[in-house]
């Protein structure tokens, strides 16, 4: 018998994304929310369960609290931006029903275990890394001391359980379909990506990333450095029921850290998915040979998510991306060749930064000309190499990652360039890009073909022209109150 259990991505700011399923936790330029996958599969796993994703849902902290009440164990996913507020939501939830056990996952409570459960005697315990079976074990009465990854107080002293081994391929391939719990338990018409086409659905093929980036969360702190996948065989029957669950559904995002990363594999599952004639699009590094692109676009491959971070070698040397904008070039010529579209993502702020890499990036940018692009400023967050270089260094200037919206601030300064103007680049990035002859000509052409397009993208941009005056208005703010 379990307990009735409630797998929460709390609300915080208006539009957040950033608990569940979001590497980067901020608001976006445009709407655009992940689904929280990694609530989904122990949710599959515990009987009567719930999941609710609260931001897309626009479920303030009252409303969430009064469902969540109602439950004995509840698991909510936090994040470095939001875990102040995720503390308060768990005390108003113990305030309402005092006998409710509640657990933080997630990367931050996994880098900070002990700083996390002093922060708010409302979190009882952590399961650190993958807490699939963890919270699993936990929702059925398994005593806490036989239960891998877990972090929980005794007689006021906080315990940390040993780790288990990472889940391995055969391990995935018995997991719950992530989608099926979607279905049952969210609205897809919810979700959106601006560089996916709308309605779209993701769900992951594998965990864990064989990169060295300094600055990625997910496998220095959550996931690891081991690609560890589901079989393509497995990845088929999860994606045949996709348009069945999903009848509007227009294109599948394999979210992956690195797709790619085992190019057979990524052929394979292309091979498999072409008789079913559907859309999709995942994450790649820039080195994907020309072969394996072919095969994938034939497979329905329709867009790549690219990090090419930086148009500076030295600073990609710097982050350990592995990837030099040499190679990045060809790839990215590959993929126009073959009618592959990218999402070009770029982050300034990395060590190493100065005004003259900056100019550099957007001029790289411009030479790569992505579909689409995103612009970052760097987040170092706890336990990420990056994290440990900018404290010990005394580069970080702040630990408030958002502002009070959600956006990003800027937490990171240099002596060579300062937080300020790094915070100010990104909207120079944004409109060297796109306000430039070349690419208001194409997405003239894309407006005139289609009506759907037309629409879809004059929202957009409205909603980007918003974004920049809110986050610039939202920096003086911060600046003033420095002052």
């Amino acid at each position: 018998m379990s307990m009735k259990t409630l797998f929460l991505n709390p609300p915080s700011y208006d539009d957040f994304d950033g608990g569940a399923g979001s590497r980067y936790q901020a608001t976006r330029e445009v709407w655009s929310f992940w689904y929280p996958t990694w609530l989904a599969y122990p949710a599959g796993m515990v009987p009567n369960s719930r999941l609710l994703d609260a931001p897309p849902e626009h479920i303030n902290q009252a409303q969430t609290v009064a469902i969540a009440k109602e439950y004995d164990f509840v698991v909510l996913h936090t994040s470095t931006p939001s875990f102040k507020l995720d503390c308060r939501t768990a005390e108003m939830i113990k305030g309402e029903n005092p006998n409710c056990l509640i657990a933080f996952v997630g990367g931050h409570v996994t880098a900070q275990p002990d700083a996390s459960l002093k922060a708010s005697a409302a979190i009882d315990l952590i399961a650190r890394k993958e807490f699939d079976y963890a919270m699993r074990d936990v929702a059925f009465g398994v005593d806490w001391k036989e239960i891998p990854n877990l972090s929980y107080r005794v007689d006021g002293e906080i315990r940390h359980n040993p780790e288990r081994l990472p889940l391995d391929g055969g391990d995935l391939d018995k997991l719950p379909f992530a989608t099926q719990i979607y279905a049952r338990d969210l609205d897809y018409l919810k979700y959106n990506s601006p560089y996916c086409q709308y309605p779209y659905v993701s769900l992951y093929t594998g965990r864990g990333c064989p990169a060295r980036c300094t600055f990625c969360l997910w496998p220095q702190v959550t996931t690891g450095h081991s690609y560890r996948t589901r079989s393509p065989e497995n990845v088929f029957e999860e994606v045949k029921e996709m348009k069945r669950l999903f009848p509007q559904m227009k294109e599948i995002f394999f979210d992956d850290d690195t797709f790619t990363a085992d190019p057979p594999r990524a052929r394979k599952i292309a091979e498999l998915l072409k008789p079913l004639n559907l859309c999709w699009s995942t994450n790649s590094r820039a080195n994907v040979d020309r072969e394996t692109l072919k095969v994938m676009k034939d497979g329905g491959l329709r867009l790549f998510v690219v990090g090419y971070e930086s148009g500076n070698d030295q600073i990609l040397k710097n982050i350990k991306k592995g990837v030099s904008t040499e190679r990045a070039r060809r790839f990215t010529k590959d993929c126009h060749d073959l009618g592959i579209l990218i999402h070009g993502t770029f982050i300034v702020g990395l060590p190493g930064e100065t005004r003259e890499t900056i100019e550099q990036s957007i001029q790289f940018a411009r030479e790569m000309n992505p579909e689409t692009l995103q612009v970052s400023l760097a987040s170092p967050y706890p336990g990420t190499h990056f994290y440990d270089y900018v404290k010990d260094h005394g580069f970080l200037v702040q630990d408030i990652y958002n502002d009070e919206a959600g956006y990003q601030r800027c937490t990171v300064s240099y002596p060579e360039i300062s937080g300020d103007e790094i915070f100010a680049a990104v909207e120079r990035f944004y409109k060297r890009y796109y306000f430039r002859p070349q690419y208001i000509f194409k997405a003239v052409k894309k407006m005139l073909r289609s009506s759907d397009e037309r629409k879809r993208m004059l929202s957009e941009a409205g909603q980007f022209l918003g974004a920049m005056r809110n986050r610039k208005n939202a920096g003086a703010d911060a600046r003033a109150g420095a002052v």
